[in-house]
C-alpha cells in the first residue's frame, strides 16, 4: 500500500451505525435489572452488527447502581478499516466522550460496568483497567472465539484474578450458550475472521 503523507488522513471519527443509535435511543432511561437482561441486549447488538457486515461481538457500559445504559459498542474492525475498533474499545470510547472524561472511575457511586458478549481479547483486557471500569461481565468464553478462528492474543493465565487484584469484579458465563451461538451463526454465513498479519482471514 502506497503511503503518501499528502493523502494520509489527519483525523478519525467513529460513530455508531444508525440502527445501533436507534437501539440505544430505545433503551434510554431503561433500568436493566439483571446481568442477564443486560447481556441479552448486548447480544441483540451483536446480531444486528452481523447483519450490517460487522463482526460477531458487542458490548455496552452500564451504570452499576442504576442499571441504566451509558454507551453501547459493536465491532467495527472491517466496516471502519480499523483493527482496534473492537466492541469493548468502541463502548469505552463512546462512554468517555459522553461523560467528557478520559476515565470512567467513579467520583461518586459504584461506577460503571462493561458487559461484553465474549471475554476480552488481549488488547481489550489491557484497556479495561486504564478505562476505570469497576466490573466486567462476560458471555462467551475466550475458547469459544478461538474455536472459530479468532486470534485473542496472549493473555495472562489468571487474568480474572489480575483484574480482581485491581479492584475490578469479574463475572463470567452469563448467557454463554446464546453468546457462543452468535459466533457459530457468524461462522455459518462464512463471516470473515479478521485477524492480523500472518493469520488466517477466513474460517478454517
Amino acid at each position: 500500500m502506497e503511503n503518501n503523507p499528502a493523502t494520509v488522513a489527519a483525523d478519525f471519527c467513529f460513530t455508531l451505525p444508525l440502527w445501533a443509535q436507534q437501539l440505544t435511543a430505545d433503551a434510554g432511561g431503561r433500568k436493566f435489572l439483571s446481568d442477564e437482561e443486560k447481556m441479552e441486549w448486548v447480544l441483540k447488538l451483536g446480531r444486528h452488527n452481523i447483519e450490517d457486515g460487522g463482526g460477531p461481538f458487542a458490548a455496552a457500559i452500564f451504570d452499576i447502581d442504576s442499571g441504566i445504559l451509558l454507551a453501547p459498542g459493536v465491532n467495527r474492525v472491517m466496516t471502519c478499516n480499523c483493527s482496534v475498533l473492537h466492541a469493548e474499545i468502541a463502548a469505552i470510547m463512546l462512554a468517555q466522550q459522553h461523560l467528557s472524561s478520559y476515565t470512567l472511575a467513579p467520583e461518586t457511586g459504584s461506577g460503571y460496568e462493561l458487559i461484553t458478549s465474549t471475554e476480552p481479547c488481549a488488547m481489550c483486557l489491557g484497556a479495561i483497567p486504564w478505562a476505570g471500569i469497576k466490573r466486567l461481565v462476560c458471555g462467551a468464553r475466550d475458547v469459544d472465539a478461538r474455536s472459530i478462528g479468532f486470534d485473542e492474543g496472549d493473555k495472562p493465565e489468571h487474568w480474572t484474578e489480575k483484574l480482581e487484584q485491581r479492584g475490578i469484579a469479574v463475572k463470567r458465563d452469563i448467557c454463554r450458550p446464546a453468546a457462543a451461538k452468535l459466533m457459530q451463526d457468524y461462522l455459518s454465513i462464512n463471516g470473515e475472521i479478521y485477524n492480523g498479519a500472518g493469520s488466517e482471514r477466513h474460517p478454517p
